[in-house]
């Protein structure tokens, strides 16, 4: 029997039986990711630079985009270098360390919708105190927690993982989490329940009060078409962000929990990787489209360079 004190490596076996698309899908997966840093960064940068943009909304904004790339940092690389690999390990250290990445982004994910929820309630039900309700100081507080609390949460869970005896090593997915990592215990420890179900508990109280603010706000928007308009504009994106987030998460959890082995291996990754590509591109894009502020500034700076080029050819 295997014990903590001799697995040093976990082998995953997602990417069995791919011999054939190595190439194809290396290919395909360095285009998403590149595709994945040009939008996010994209506005990220225009929000840095324009000093116009710098409210609370493109504050946030620019936090999620961060974000999106914080957590496809922990995925990306390390995929592709096992696309392009005969063996698909990971250290133990390394499994940790993705597994606290991936978790940690995705708590993040709502930490930062729910506060971009609280901060189109207070603009829009609150109009009159709203500059002196998101001050720089409360909006960098807010930050600074939104942040600070899924780094410590997914830390402890994390610690409460690596200190479980494991009788295995075999990872049957294409990344480490630590819901698989626990899998392989020889015995469930009561900490290794609890701070995981605190953990699901906490994020779906986020998820719960995003949705009961735009409710609210929904109700509250019928009675004015300038609110209307507001919300047309500003909340969309958010709703639809907070959507996709939970759909591409669920596909993944519900399959994980209680996933069919008649499903086939191909399905299998897609789920596990749905929330890895979706979100990082279609949140940036969503946002660079709908908000005009955005729009307008990205539009502006691609046809001053296009012009600048014209010149000089």
């Amino acid at each position: 029997m295997d014990n903590i004190s001799v697995v040093t490596m976990f082998t995953l076996s997602g990417l069995s039986g791919i011999t054939n698309y190595r190439v194809i899908l290396f290919v395909l997966t360095l285009l998403c990711y590149c595709v994945i840093w040009l939008v996010n960064l994209t506005l990220i940068v225009t929000i840095i630079v324009d000093k116009n943009l710098h409210e609370p909304m493109y504050i946030f904004l620019c936090n999620l985009c961060i974000n999106g790339l914080y957590g496809t940092a922990g995925f990306y690389p390390k995929f592709l270098i096992d696309l392009l690999s005969t063996t698909h390990v990971i250290s133990y250290a390394g499994c940790l360390l993705q597994g606290f990445v991936l978790h940690s982004s995705a708590c993040a994910d709502f930490s930062l919708l729910a506060l971009m929820a609280y901060d189109r309630y207070a603009a829009i039900c609150q109009p009159l105190v709203y500059h002196s309700v998101m001050t720089k100081r409360r909006v960098c507080t807010l930050l600074f927690i939104a942040w600070l609390i899924p780094f410590y949460l997914l830390f402890m869970s994390t610690i409460t993982t690596s200190t479980s005896t494991l009788c295995g090593s075999h990872i049957p997915k294409i990344y480490c989490i630590n819901f698989l990592i626990s899998r392989l215990a020889c015995s469930a420890s009561i900490t290794s329940i609890i701070i995981p179900a605190f953990n699901y508990t906490f994020y779906f109280g986020h998820f719960v009060f995003v949705i009961w603010s735009y409710i609210y706000l929904i109700r509250t928007c019928l009675t004015s078409k300038e609110n209307r308009s507001k919300f047309m504009q500003t909340c969309v994106p958010h709703v639809f962000s907070l959507v996709v987030v939970v759909v591409s998460l669920l596909f993944d959890l519900l399959y994980m929990r209680f996933g069919s082995k008649q499903l086939s291996q191909s399905t299998d990754n897609f789920m596990a990787i749905e929330f890895l590509v979706i979100p990082p591109i279609v949140n940036p894009l969503m946002y660079g489209l709908k908000l005009t502020q955005i729009r307008n500034k990205i539009q502006h700076f691609i046809c001053g360079k296009i012009y600048v080029f014209s010149l000089k050819s």
